[in-house]
């Protein structure tokens, strides 16, 4: 009876040791299996992290592609304004700043990569694939900074080209102007004529006619009265009303160059040749008594 109490308790025992490591090895396996699942999930996330920047560096190399395009019109172009460069250069800007921080999220990716368990060959290609991108999209935008600053110096020296041009095509025009404006005063003046009808008497008085006892008259000899003259434009003027039954020419206007009329019972002279009428004298004196 004492023997099969002691082997009782040795089965019990036995038992308990058995029940224990099944249950210490089913913990290990799920801890193992719960890491796995773990790892898998940083994998997924680093995977789909990569596969982010990829699309995103994708886009960026688009976005520098656009600027280009944008800087190689405006070089052929006059009408870029300043506005223009300055959000091309805040676009560059901005760019740099992203590469940056994508440069910035694939080393914090590669740290993750080197931590863990599941190395990963391609994953690591892929991550020098885009570090190669990166450095690449970064030195095309340098590229177009500088592209950038050397269009504003140009800019700059045909600006200043443009403003000495301005300043010759002012000045020419200054003188045209100048040169038009005294072709016009020395025409005017060439074309400037005077004439008077007045009687005798008038014409003795402001010294217009001079006459006396057996001396031959003479006409606009000395200082006589410029004021009593009407003044006209030999281009404009054709007809000269003299308000006068009687009318005689004294000046020295060359016959047929014009006629004496009548209208209404009053005299009208009217010049038939102007460039002959006036071609010997720019005076013209009429007697109406």
């Amino acid at each position: 009876m004492k023997k099969l109490f002691i082997i009782a308790i040795a089965a019990a025992s036995v038992l308990s040791a058995c029940n224990t490591k099944e249950k210490s090895d089913a913990e290990a396996q799920q801890a193992i299996q719960q890491a796995n699942a773990e790892q898998l999930r940083g994998a997924v996330a680093d995977r789909d992290s990569l596969l982010s920047l990829v699309n995103d560096i994708s886009a960026g190399m688009d976005q520098i592609k656009r600027l280009e395009n944008i800087l190689t019109v405006s070089n052929g172009s006059a009408g870029e304004t300043s506005s223009q460069r300055a959000q091309i250069r805040a676009d560059i800007a901005a760019i740099q700043q992203t590469l940056e921080q994508r440069r910035e999220q694939l080393a914090a990716l590669e740290a993750r990569l080197n931590k863990s368990n599941l190395s990963n060959s391609n994953l690591r290609k892929t991550i020098e694939t885009l570090r190669h991108q990166i450095d690449s999209q970064s030195s095309e935008i340098e590229t177009l900074r500088s592209n950038l600053d050397e269009a504003q110096a140009r800019i700059g020296t045909l600006n200043q080209a443009v403003d000495s041009l301005n300043q010759t095509v002012d000045t020419i025009s200054s003188q045209r102007d100048a040169a038009q404006q005294e072709s016009t005063e020395l025409a005017n003046e060439l074309n400037t004529c005077y004439y008077v009808a007045a009687s005798s008497k008038e014409l003795k008085d402001h010294k217009i006619l001079q006459t006396g006892f057996l001396r031959k008259s003479k006409l606009l000899k000395g200082n006589f009265d410029q004021s009593f003259f009407t003044t006209a434009d030999k281009r404009d003027i054709r007809i000269i009303n003299l308000h006068s039954k009687k009318a005689k020419v004294l000046s020295n206007q060359p016959e047929g160059s014009y006629q004496i009329i009548d209208q209404n019972g009053q005299k009208v002279l009217q010049i038939v040749n102007p460039d002959a009428f006036w071609s010997l004298t720019n005076y013209l004196v009429i007697q109406v008594d």
